[in-house]
């Protein structure tokens, strides 16, 4: 493991001397790491293999909306932009503030600025992130049992040395974008499964992961339902031990590590065979590049 914790420490600069430990046992066990809205037809959903259960975004009290307003009061006072922002959208800063009126006027400024930087014409172009899209590492297929949309990434398929670093972080928030295009009327979240199978030495990206996991935090706050890293090599834990101090308490207890032996239990248990893909288990066949909603944007 020398050689890798050499890695680590080159990529990130703050590796501390830890040791790895393998995935062992059930550890399918939570560790401690959109503008366009989709309806949901109740017989489809039934269908699909929904239950109709929705996670807990909607409704709000009384006492919580009261907030959304005093905190659109506050931010709107400082920066105008903030008007174009629905009180849906306030409330998820709010909660990822744990309610705190300075703290998510502090987080919504933020973003603000950001996003006028990022996205001066209101989007990412395909033109912006076209390398990226090229390199067929994410796709958008299925709904888990929540109605949450899935993306799936083969993190193998990363290769720091091929990347540019200013078109890598367009394209994340470029994929977060897409992701919430698909998200059902009263669903604010989305569902993951990393698939690290292959992964290695030549894929480690701290740098990377550091950076989509700000972008994530700080920019698209309450949209991560569920991560779930499958496949998981032993040399992955230590750059996870890197990334973990970076995550947020709420944030960490969405990650899922999956031992293959709880592989199929798991994903069944949390995905309906006719929204998994095939290569886990499902029924849903995987798009190729020339048909997944990031290529077609491409062309």
């Amino acid at each position: 493991m020398g050689w890798f914790r050499s890695c680590v420490w080159l990529e990130s600069g703050i590796y501390k001397n830890q040791s790895s430990r393998p995935l062992s046992g059930k550890q399918s066990a939570i560790t401690s790491w959109f503008p366009i809205k989709t309806p949901i037809n109740p017989a489809a959903a039934a269908a699909a293999g929904m239950d109709g259960r929705v996670e807990e975004n909607g409704g709000g009290d009384v006492s919580e909306w009261k907030k959304v307003a005093e905190l659109r009061a506050v931010a709107e006072a400082q920066d105008p932009a903030a008007k174009e922002e629905d009180d849906i959208a306030l409330r998820r800063f709010l909660r990822a503030r744990d309610h705190n009126i300075s703290k998510a006027t502090a987080m919504l400024l933020q973003y603000l600025s950001w996003k006028r930087s990022t996205k001066p014409h209101g989007f990412i172009s395909d033109d912006q992130v076209r390398g990226e899209i090229a390199k067929n590492r994410d796709h958008m297929q299925g709904f888990d049992r929540l109605g949450r949309p899935l993306v799936y990434l083969y993190a193998a398929r990363h290769y720091p040395v091929r990347r540019d670093f200013e078109e890598l972080k367009l394209y994340v928030s470029y994929v977060l974008d897409k992701i919430c295009t698909r998200l059902p009327v009263g669903q604010e979240k989305f569902a993951a499964v990393i698939d690290l199978g292959g992964w290695g030495y030549s894929n480690c990206d701290i740098r990377g992961y550091l950076m989509g996991l700000d972008i994530m935090q700080s920019y698209y706050p309450e949209r991560l339902g569920q991560v779930f890293l499958i496949h998981v090599p032993y040399m992955f834990m230590a750059a996870w031990k890197v990334v973990y101090p970076f995550i947020d308490e709420k944030t960490r207890k969405k990650f899922v590590f999956v031992a293959d032996r709880d592989l199929d239990a798991t994903l069944k248990d949390a995905i309906d065979e006719s929204q998994l893909l095939e290569e886990y288990g499902g029924k849903l066949k995987l798009q190729g590049y020339d048909n997944s909603p990031l290529s077609m944007a491409s062309k």
